[in-house]
């Protein structure tokens, strides 16, 4: 009987599919995937993709990016209730209050969000990226949605601009706190400490180098340091342990997993591709509504 992977490869091939990876997904899963990304990359290679079925591995989010980027591809989301409590903590309802209260400002909404949301807004983001899209827009205020963390700290780096801040996180790199980071730098003060620009600013000041999920890889990768403080989700702890064996991983707390991003098995994605199930549905007018904001993100990222 063949394994699942061989199952999957096998499908795969069958349907002309593409599988699309976060790097928050379980070993199992990367393993399978023909593209391991960050949010940004998993959205331009989605854009750019000629299989006939793409298979997202992450959250609803990134599924939903995928359709609108490609709206001619089916998009299988293998996971179906794999949502983003970021995502689920603003409407669109809100973004237009925002505009209305501040209608000289554009609208930079961080690519964790609805299509909903992202119709409304002006462009989207990435973490990898926010600093940047901010920075090229002419308008001085900017209202960023919906991660506050991840707002503060472009605001401290855009300096020239005013950001309006909506109050969304991640819970799970909200969560991380002063206490967690010295207990870390104690148990390993040679270590450099690596931290996602979604966790609060006033942790952030204790970072050596703060930066996206692909940041902190590259970083971990090639900084001559050989020990490291993770704050980012624990997979990514994992991962380097793997790339890296000669060098130190350790997690800046026992609570870095999304559990979202760990719904997705091999079963599922098996299951997904052989009976189509979980495909992202979405009108006409939803997808175009929402794709200008990505559209602009993909073409004003400068890596």
């Amino acid at each position: 009987m063949p394994s699942l992977e061989d199952k999957i490869r096998s499908l795969k091939k069958e349907k002309d599919a593409l599988i699309l990876a976060h790097y928050y997904q379980t070993a199992d899963i990367q393993a399978i995937a023909d593209h391991v990304c960050d949010s940004f990359e998993m959205a331009r290679r989605a854009a750019q993709a000629s299989a006939k079925i793409l298979v997202i591995c992450g959250v609803r989010f990134m599924a939903e990016s995928a359709k609108i980027l490609n709206p001619g591809k089916t998009v299988l989301l293998p996971a179906a209730d794999a949502g983003c409590p970021m995502a689920d903590m603003i409407q669109p309802k809100d973004v237009l209050a925002l505009r209305q209260k501040h209608p000289q400002a554009a609208v930079v909404c961080y690519i964790n969000s609805s299509a909903a949301v992202k119709a409304v807004s002006d462009v989207c983001c990435t973490s990898s990226s926010a600093v940047h899209v901010v920075r090229s827009l002419p308008q001085r205020q900017i209202v960023f949605v919906p991660d506050q963390n991840l707002g503060a700290y472009v605001a401290g780096q855009v300096p020239e601009k005013e950001l309006i801040l909506f109050p969304g996180c991640c819970p799970v790199h909200h969560d991380v706190t002063i206490h967690d980071v010295l207990t870390a730098r104690r148990a390993h003060p040679q270590a450099l400490l690596l931290m996602h620009p979604e966790c609060r600013p006033e942790v952030l000041a204790y970072a050596d180098t703060i930066g996206s999920t692909s940041d902190i890889i590259d970083t971990a990768l090639h900084s001559a340091a050989r020990s490291f403080i993770i704050a980012t989700e624990q997979e990514i702890a994992e991962g380097l342990k793997v790339l890296a064996p000669e060098k130190e991983f350790h997690m800046v707390n026992n609570r870095f997993l999304c559990p979202d991003m760990k719904k997705t098995r091999l079963a599922d994605i098996a299951e997904s591709l052989e009976t189509m199930r979980f495909e992202i549905k979405m009108t006409p007018g939803e997808i175009a509504a929402a794709a200008l904001s990505l559209e602009r993100m993909v073409e004003t990222k400068v890596r």
